[in-house]
């Protein structure tokens, strides 16, 4: 076939093709999800003439202004080492505590473990007591995850607040009861996802469950399961400076104090030292993941 025969061929061929149509289910979905736009942009009152009008953009310059030039005096940066310090060892026993919680919640939580997947069938044929134990143990796991992230952190620092007083300890806990749930499902999606090869063949190979779990399941997403829990570290120092507006200690409680007393040019000090924080915990953790 020549060429320009090539060519009138292709075009008679796309010169059939017929247009895309459009299913009712999805012309439905279009139309569901402009609603619930149009409706959210009513219902959340969204009004950007509030924000770039004339009075809004005086009250905008005048907070900014009122930012600069930062407070740099001595005494000041003294007291926000103290905080630095505090809010920086407020994230990390908050992620380790987290992760203490996440992660056995997350082996619970895998349906691999629990009632599918090689490692559950080594167990053979179980009895309906048991399959129904299985169950229940991984519905209860995720259970658990859900209500320790579905309550937003500063409401755990609050009621932490009240149990164990004002301090540092109460925003610990928060951190590590809510990231615990996050890190919990991130940690379960993951190692549901992993693959079946390096596990199947140290099954055919004879390994035991332990083997199995410790040398085909768990090397295969473990740096996936280092990097994400770098990344909510990173998190957990933001939460930790504003867990500190409810009296959990750090960088917050300056903030809060700062902004009480209309003292703009603390804040935006304080500011700075919380981007220089996250920008040091990012750079580290690009280090470890790259040593992964």
């Amino acid at each position: 076939m020549s060429l320009r025969a090539s060519r009138v061929h292709t075009w008679d061929t796309w010169g059939t093709l017929e247009a895309p149509r459009w299913r009712p289910s999805s012309l439905l979905a279009m139309l569901l999800i402009g609603g619930l736009l149009v409706g959210s942009w009513h219902i959340a009152e969204i009004e950007p003439s509030l924000l770039f009008g004339k009075q809004g953009r005086r009250y905008m310059w005048d907070f900014a202004s009122g930012l600069f030039p930062p407070n740099v005096s001595p005494a000041f940066l003294k007291l926000l080492i103290v905080s630095a310090i505090e809010t920086m060892q407020i994230s990390i026993m908050g992620t380790v505590l987290a992760i203490m919680l996440g992660f056995p919640l997350a082996l619970l939580a895998t349906d691999r473990l629990c009632f599918a997947g090689i490692l559950y069938e080594m167990d053979g044929h179980a009895s309906p007591w048991r399959r129904g134990l299985r169950r229940a143990t991984y519905l209860a796991a995720r259970m658990v995850l859900n209500l320790c992230r579905s309550i937003p952190d500063v409401v755990w620092a609050l009621m932490f607040v009240r149990v164990v007083g004002l301090g540092p300890f109460p925003g610990v806990l928060a951190i590590g009861v809510s990231y615990g749930g996050m890190l919990g499902k991130i940690y379960a999606e993951i190692l549901e996802s992993s693959p079946d090869g390096p596990v199947e063949a140290l099954h055919a190979a004879g390994a035991g469950k332990l083997s199995i779990l410790t040398y085909g399941f768990l090397p295969q997403v473990f740096a996936n399961l280092v990097s994400y829990g770098l990344y909510r570290w990173e998190c957990a120092i933001r939460s930790a400076a504003i867990l500190g507006l409810v009296g959990a200690g750090g960088l917050g409680q300056q903030i809060e104090l700062s902004m009480r007393m209309f003292e703009y040019q603390e804040t935006s000090t304080i500011l700075l030292v919380v981007f220089l924080l996250v920008t040091a915990v990012d750079h580290l953790s690009t280090m470890i993941r790259r040593a992964l």
